[in-house]
């Protein structure tokens, strides 16, 4: 599928892999919705983008704030062709037993529902309304990425909640790939490794340089660029569907 002259929904798309998403997108042709909580920072980025950005406020734990933004795109755009969910929350670093007592369930659940369940949730939404577009030459009608972590296959220790909810999305890869070939929309779930994003904004340059030493080559942290050239790719490439594509320069955890 090209990029040029459709619609992309990319929750998350205020910061980080979400917006270098939104900014590759637009150079390639696309319109795009910005799904985002931040609502100060959601709205300087759009405006900041042009006419062909729209920012919705979006809380993907919420199935009905999800069906509002996803009205206001049909609105705004006509329909939706391509959904990428960058979208997510990390698992607080607390083990599964320790010092502190056992993992706190209202914490596990709140990390799934996030990063999976809402995945999910905008996912199905936005694959309603692809469903109705003329397919193209391929047939296709439309494109899902989601955005797992290498954390699903190599998670530390800390991570329960954050790999459960990774390796989730890994799992729902292929049987939505199936439930969505009979109409023409391709899902690919990216697993990135360690990026220089929001999440990692409290390390100094000295940690980060550490963690870099720990990647095979390039030797670096992967920039928010890198994921959105894939996501580009994902795009483009009409073969690649049902699989968890790795973006992490070898890294093993």
């Amino acid at each position: 599928m090209e990029l040029q002259d459709k619609v992309a929904v990319v929750t998350g798309g205020a910061s980080g892999l979400g917006r270098a998403t939104v900014e590759q997108f637009l150079a390639d042709g696309a319109s795009v919705a910005i799904f985002d909580l931040n609502e100060k920072e959601g709205t300087v980025v759009a405006e900041s983008l042009g006419p062909d950005v729209i920012f919705c406020p979006v809380n993907v734990a919420d199935d009905d704030s999800i069906a509002s933004a996803i009205a206001a795109v049909i609105q705004a755009f006509g329909t939706i062709h391509i959904c990428v969910n960058c979208a997510g929350r990390g698992g607080g670093a607390t083990k599964t037993l320790g010092k502190g007592g056992r993992f706190p369930m209202d914490l596990f659940r709140d990390v799934i529902n996030i990063n999976l369940i809402g995945s999910f949730s905008v996912l199905t939404q936005a694959a309603e309304h692809m469903a109705n577009n003329e397919p193209d030459e391929n047939g296709e009608r439309g494109v899902i990425i989601n955005t797992s972590s290498i954390a699903a296959f190599d998670g530390q220790k800390g991570q329960v909640a954050y790999s459960a909810s990774k390796a989730g999305l890994v799992g729902l890869t292929l049987p939505i790939a199936r439930d969505l070939a009979y109409y023409g929309i391709r899902i690919v779930t990216i697993a990135p490794g360690l990026f220089d994003t929001p999440i990692l904004k409290g390390l100094s340059p000295e940690v980060k340089a550490g963690l870099a030493k720990n990647i095979p080559f390039p030797g670096r942290l992967g920039n928010p660029e890198d994921f959105a050239v894939m996501a580009k790719h994902i795009v483009n490439n009409s073969y690649i569907n049902g699989e968890t594509v790795r973006l992490d320069a070898a890294l093993r955890m």
